[in-house]
């Protein structure tokens, strides 16, 4: 028999226990962050293969957009707002990994940051750019260059894309 809400001991401990064996998703949380000429900011990471955008994994319990601003603030040293959402992608299982759900937000500087001053803080990124649009696609793994494209696109209309593995879903 199951606890009811009466006995708020028993019951917490019941849902608690139903929470543990819930699906965790991997959640990753990237920006396009646009400098004054419309260039866009790229990454290159440290340990894996391509460019990137700026963001990265979430903590447990933390909000996708909180992310993505503490993770520039510690990977880049800077500021920002967050704009709106433009993408969600799940990804499915690869390699080593589980699934994933993979935001972009658009995103601006906050504060007086200088766009040319924008450096890596730590070892996790070698080098930080504002390029134009065009040069991106070919900087980026093709799973982030789908994304890239629909951010883009999102960015252009102010419609929110939801991808399956990068590809736009049908009906939705």
């Amino acid at each position: 028999m199951n606890p009811s809400p009466t006995d708020p001991v028993a019951w917490n401990a019941y849902l608690a226990e139903g929470n543990a064996r819930q699906a965790r998703k991997r959640v990753a949380a990237d920006v396009i962050l646009r400098d004054a000429a419309g260039r866009v900011l790229v990454v290159d990471p440290t340990y894996k293969e391509g460019w990137d955008l700026p963001g990265g994994m979430v903590e447990a319990n933390e909000p996708p957009h909180e992310a993505a601003v503490r993770e520039l603030r510690e990977e880049l040293g800077v500021e920002i707002a967050i704009g709106g959402l433009l993408v969600v992608d799940w990804v499915p299982p690869h390699g080593p990994w589980d699934d994933q759900l993979a935001f972009i937000f658009s995103a601006c500087l906050v504060g007086d940051t200088d766009e040319a001053g924008i450096e890596p803080l730590d070892g996790e990124l070698a080098e930080a750019v504002f390029l134009p649009v065009g040069e991106i696609p070919a900087l980026l793994r093709p799973r982030l260059r789908k994304r890239f494209g629909a951010a883009l696109r999102a960015l252009d209309d102010g419609r929110v894309r939801y991808l399956h593995d990068g590809l736009p879903t049908s009906g939705l």
